[in-house]
């Protein structure tokens, strides 16, 4: 395979990669040696139509016959792959723009059923508590079971301020339901802030076009409010479904000097590429910790599985999701479209994805911080006629301790392990 530098951009190199989040590509690709027609089967076809259209108990157009048919050859070939009519292929382009109307959700499906992936920061979804994991059996009421994808984003989707209920099974329980209000989707790719004197974080919610960029701007923004080269950094990629493939190569590629990224096999000619790392490192080489979960899928995944492979980062968490297939959204005529599954992708070291996920390094749980308060206890510093300290500095008598003005790590289990490993790193390092 011929190597591609990471500003390549053929068909699938705007793909994008992720459970609900996909938009059209910038070329059609080459499509393979065609082989001829199977006219039995067409005759069987068009003889089945024929027979719908004389003897169904309602009349029914060609061209709702045709359109349910296309639909079936899709739905049949995997989870991912789907027929795009204008509405839906509207609302696909508008998803990975950063903003569209819904509840926040990125869904699958699991036998039969839509499963969610992750819930979106921010949104309805998550502000209700909707975690991954979860089964969604009915929407309005009506059961999901066979219900597709598209289907079901479909109905989940609709005018900002209206009301939707959403029954759902989490862990194998009993059902139970959620009322949420539609919102206007305002997804902020990027975000960034410093955890202690010398400690960034980094949380990327979805891979969106600019992604890359955004998390450039983001490390140059933690170095300037840190006043030096940082000591170590957080890189969040819980709850991350996915979304431009180009963009997961371009937030890796901050992190790495050289060596593969990722690669894509598939059948027609330009669905296998490689990506590579230009010398240029953004992140200064400072240490690193990524944080995964089952809701890190598809580009989250290759992220997370290059850093790992070249050893750039620790990955913590818990197993990600396991989706390692590329799709390639081809326009068609009249405002439609195909998503179609068209590569699967590779870490550098040549590791599948699909279906089973990046394991972490460190595997983290899920958890909920219970902080017991110290004991009164007396210290020597309140006793009367103590000894002062010969090396100076103030004495700290018990109750001495400054209030701290609360941290996202002081409620959350796994990002607050993944900052303890990075001091201890510093310490054994001596840095």
């Amino acid at each position: 395979m011929p190597h591609l530098s990471r500003l390549t951009s053929l068909a699938l190199a705007v793909a994008l990669l992720g459970s609900g989040s996909l938009a059209h590509a910038d070329a059609t690709p080459a499509t393979a040696p065609q082989a001829p027609l199977p006219l039995d089967e067409l005759r069987t076809f068009a003889e089945v139509m024929d027979r719908i259209k004389s003897a169904y108990v309602e009349p029914i157009s060609d061209k709702t016959l045709l359109e349910n048919a296309i639909k079936g050859m899709l739905s049949n070939l995997d989870p991912h792959s789907a027929y795009l009519e204008p509405e839906a292929f509207l609302e696909l382009q508008e998803s990975t723009s950063g903003e569209f109307g819904g509840l926040g959700i990125e869904v699958g499906i699991e036998d039969g059923f839509i499963k969610v992936v992750s819930p979106i920061d921010d949104t309805p979804a998550s502000a209700a508590g909707i975690q991954p994991g979860d089964l969604i059996v009915k929407i309005d009421g009506k059961p999901t079971k066979g219900m597709s994808m598209m289907e079901s984003v479909e109905k989940m989707r609709g005018k900002a301020g209206s009301k939707i209920t959403l029954s759902l099974v989490r862990e194998g329980g009993k059902p139970f339901d959620v009322e949420l209000t539609r919102a206007v989707i305002r997804v902020k790719s990027v975000k960034s802030q410093m955890l202690e004197d010398g400690y960034g974080y980094v949380r990327i919610t979805q891979f969106q076009v600019n992604s890359g960029e955004e998390v450039g701007k983001a490390l140059a923004k933690l170095r300037k409010d840190n006043g030096k080269k940082l000591r170590g950094l957080v890189l969040d990629l819980r709850n991350n479904p996915g979304g431009v493939l180009q963009a997961a190569v371009e937030v890796s590629d901050h992190f790495l000097k050289q060596g593969l990224i990722v690669y894509t096999e598939g059948r027609i000619a330009n669905s296998e590429l490689r990506f590579s790392a230009d010398p240029t490192d953004a992140s200064e080489g400072v240490p690193l910790v990524v944080l995964i979960n089952g809701g890190s899928a598809s580009a989250s995944e290759i992220v997370a599985g290059a850093l790992q492979d070249h050893k750039r980062g620790v990955v913590m968490g818990t197993d990600s999701f396991g989706k390692g297939s590329v799709q390639t959204v081809l326009p068609l005529n009249n405002d439609r479209a195909l998503k179609l599954t068209t590569a699967l992708y590779f870490t550098p070291n040549g590791r599948s994805i699909q279906a089973q996920g990046i394991v972490p390094d460190i595997e983290v749980a899920r958890a909920k911080l219970t902080r017991e308060k110290d004991d009164a206890n007396i210290k020597e510093a309140d006793l009367q006629g103590h000894l002062g300290n010969g090396n100076g500095g103030a004495d700290k008598p018990s109750g001495s301790k400054a209030e701290q003005v609360a941290r996202p790590q002081d409620d959350d289990y796994q990002l607050s392990q993944a900052l303890n490993l990075l001091k201890g790193l510093n310490i054994t390092r001596g840095s």
